[in-house]
């Protein structure tokens, strides 16, 4: 049985987040949220930083660059204002996305700074 970390609704974190397991995010993260396995944003989740893990899955806010090593899904309420790298991407009807997008699977692409 796999790990799951979950940062439930009310809950607001000022940190980085790691874990060796899956992450599911239904409340507020201001930080970088690093996992091993799958990371979920549900629907009412707001994060600011970057995301790393297997799959990830977007249902809510996501403010920065997401690194998906296997696959992105846009689920129909997500807003990603961000780059984004990944091998596969689905974007549901209805999901906002600004920023770039790099699929190669060796990919060297670098996330602008806001700054540039």
């Amino acid at each position: 049985m796999e790990e799951v970390t979950i940062i439930s609704s009310g809950v607001v974190i000022d940190g980085k987040v790691t874990s060796n397991g899956n992450v599911r995010v239904d409340g507020s993260v201001k930080g970088d949220i690093t996992a091993q396995g799958n990371l979920t944003v549900g629907e009412h989740g707001t994060i600011q930083g970057q995301l790393t893990g297997e799959t990830v899955s977007i249902g809510g806010k996501v403010e920065g660059t997401v690194n998906a090593k296997e696959k992105l899904v846009l689920e129909a309420k997500a807003v990603l204002k961000g780059d984004l790298i990944t091998k596969i991407l689905v974007v549901e009807a209805g999901a906002i996305f600004e920023g770039r997008s790099s699929m190669s699977s060796n990919s060297t692409f670098k996330p602008v700074n806001k700054g540039e």
